[in-house]
C-alpha cells in the first residue's frame, strides 16, 4: 500500500486539476439510444402489515434469490406519522417498521428484524446494507460515534463486529470505523470492503471471516489526511485542491467482476476506480458543477457479462444516470426531481437484480422505496 501511495501521490493534484477542467469543458452528451431503458413499477412493493411505515431508505440491496433488502430509520419518522405509537395514540397509523426489512420481487414482506441486541452495538443512524453472496446481511451506520460495521444471517441473528462505537479517532486508525457508509464483500477473496465514509475519508478492507483488518486507501492511492475537518456540504463545486483528497462522504464501493474497484466520491462528484489493492486507476467526474451535498451518491454495476453500464444515483439532482462503465459518459437519464412515482427526492442508495432491474431508496424527506422494470 505504502508503494501505491508512492506510486501515484505525485500525479494526485495534476490529475485532479486536468480531471475538473475536462469535465467542465465537455459536452454533455446523453444518447439514450443504445442505454437500458426504465420505468416505474408504481404499485411496489404491496402495503406493510401491523400499520407500519417507513422512515427514510437508507439502504438497498437484493441477495442471491432477487429478494430486496431495505434498511430504513425508524427514528427518522415525524410525530405524526407515527401518531398511533404515541400515548395515548394520536391516529389510527402508524407505527415504525422494523429496521431491516426483506420483499420478494414482488413486493411482498417476507420477514424483518433488527435494532439493539446482546453482543453487537447497533448504529445510532442506519446508513447501508449489502447481502453477499453467501446470504449473510451486512449494517453500516454514521451515526456521531458509530465506527462499527455489523454481519447477521438472514435471520437476523448476530455474526459479527468489526471495529467500536466511541468518539471519532481519524484515518490511521484501523481498529474502527469512522461513520462508515457503503459495504460490499468480495466473495471471491473473503473480503469486505468498506467506503469509510462520513468521518473518515478513505476505502478500508477487512477479511470478511474473521474481521482481520487488511488494507486501506484514500483519493488516488495515497494515505487519506485527517487535515481538513469533515464537511458534508460546500456552497460551491469542488476546487481543484480540494479533489487532491476524497471528500466526506465517502459514501460507496463497488467491486466489479472483473476486479475494479468503483468508489464514490460523492462531495467531489466523481468517481474514482482502483485495484483490488488500492492503486489508482481513473476517475471521471459526473455533474461536475453540483454544490450543497454533491452528485455521486451510489452506484450499481449492470448485470451483462462485460458489466457495461453504470447507474448512479444523483441524490442532489434528484436523478438516476447511466454511465458507461469504461469511461464515465452519460448515456441516460432516469426520473427528476418530485413526489410521483418514477420521481426522487434525495435518491441515496440503489440495487439491482439478475432480471436488470432497479431500486431506490430515498431519505431526508422522500422516505420510499421504488421498483423500475427494465424496460424490453
Amino acid at each position: 500500500m505504502n508503494q501505491a501511495f508512492r506510486s501515484f501521490g505525485a500525479i494526485a493534484a495534476a490529475s485532479a486539476s486536468a480531471a475538473l477542467l475536462a469535465a467542465c469543458a465537455a459536452p454533455d452528451v446523453r444518447s439514450e439510444a443504445a442505454a437500458p431503458r426504465f420505468r416505474v413499477d408504481a404499485a411496489w412493493p404491496a402495503p406493510l402489515p401491523n400499520g407500519w411505515i417507513l422512515g427514510q431508505v437508507s439502504g438497498i440491496a437484493t441477495d442471491p434469490d432477487d429478494h430486496v433488502w431495505m434498511l430504513q430509520r425508524p427514528a427518522s419518522l415525524t410525530e405524526d406519522e407515527r401518531g398511533a405509537t404515541l400515548s395515548p395514540p394520536h391516529s389510527n397509523c402508524c407505527a415504525p417498521a422494523p429496521p431491516v426489512l426483506e420483499f420478494d420481487a414482488a413486493g411482498k414482506l417476507l420477514r424483518s428484524w433488527g435494532g439493539p441486541g446482546t453482543g453487537y452495538n447497533w448504529p445510532q443512524n442506519e446508513h447501508g446494507i449489502h447481502v453477499d453472496a453467501s446470504g449473510f446481511v451486512w449494517i453500516t451506520g454514521n451515526g456521531a460515534d458509530d465506527g462499527q460495521i455489523l454481519k447477521f444471517t438472514r435471520d437476523g441473528k448476530f455474526v459479527m463486529q468489526i471495529g467500536k462505537v466511541g468518539a471519532q479517532t481519524g484515518n490511521a486508525d484501523v481498529t474502527r470505523l469512522g461513520q462508515a457508509a457503503g459495504v460490499e464483500v468480495d466473495a471471491a477473496t473473503h473480503e469486505v470492503y468498506v467506503a469509510d465514509g462520513y468521518y473518515n475519508k478513505r476505502v478500508i478492507v477487512f477479511d470478511s471471516e474473521t474481521g482481520a483488518y487488511k488494507r486501506h486507501w484514500g483519493a488516488y492511492g495515497r494515505a487519506p489526511s485527517d487535515a481538513e475537518k469533515p464537511n458534508t456540504r460546500r456552497s460551491a463545486p469542488p476546487t481543484p485542491a480540494q479533489l487532491t483528497q476524497f471528500g466526506n462522504p465517502v459514501h460507496c464501493v463497488r467491486v466489479a467482476r472483473d476486479g475494479l474497484v468503483y468508489v464514490c466520491d460523492r462531495l467531489n462528484n466523481r468517481v474514482q476506480v482502483f485495484q483490488k489493492d488500492g492503486r489508482f486507476v481513473k476517475e471521471f467526474s459526473v455533474e461536475p458543477r453540483t454544490a450543497g451535498n454533491g452528485s455521486v451518491w451510489d452506484i450499481v454495476l449492470s448485470r451483462d457479462p462485460a458489466q457495461r453500464w453504470l447507474f448512479m444515483a444523483d441524490g442532489r439532482n434528484n436523478q438516476v444516470l447511466t454511465l458507461l462503465r469504461d469511461s464515465g459518459a452519460v448515456q441516460g437519464t432516469l426520473g427528476r426531481p418530485g413526489r410521483y412515482a418514477g420521481e426522487f427526492h434525495w435518491v441515496h442508495d440503489l440495487a439491482i437484480d439478475s432480471q436488470g432491474n432497479l431500486y431506490a431508496g430515498e431519505v431526508d424527506t422522500g422516505k420510499r422505496a421504488q421498483k423500475f422494470m427494465r424496460a424490453p
